[in-house]
């Protein structure tokens, strides 16, 4: 069942009264006591510190990788002009065996001997 106000008094009364409860002053409330804070600036300085520091190694960072990059492509460089160093000496190597082959072809199955010095000649032509 729902609570009706008494017969007994009147709306206005009733109305009255829920006024004068509404218009009595409330106590204040007591403020906490708040814990000593950091001043904002302070806190503000250490994160432009941090970010500071953060970016300082991501500069130091691309540097280093700048400078291993430079190093590497010299370094292909150096291997590149090896390679072509090996494969001009393999070439020289294949010519001399190959004479040093036929030497040994010709001493074998066809007899022949190298020439003294003393007895190479050389003919002079007039240009």
């Amino acid at each position: 069942m729902a609570a009706v106000a008494p017969e007994s008094e009147p709306r206005t009364q009733a109305a009255a009264r829920a006024s004068a409860v509404e218009a009595a002053p409330r106590p204040r409330p007591r403020p906490r006591p708040r814990a000593e804070r950091r001043p904002r600036v302070a806190s503000g300085v250490v994160w432009i510190a941090v970010i500071a520091a953060l970016l300082v190694g991501v500069v130091f960072m691309n540097v280093a990788v700048l400078r291993l990059n430079i190093r590497l492509d010299q370094l292909g460089r150096d291997r590149a002009g090896l390679r072509a160093d090996n494969a001009q000496l393999a070439s020289q190597l294949s010519s001399a065996q190959a004479a040093a082959r036929i030497q040994a072809l010709a001493r074998k199955e066809l007899g022949v001997q190298p020439a003294l010095a003393q007895e190479t000649t050389y003919v002079r032509l007039k240009p």
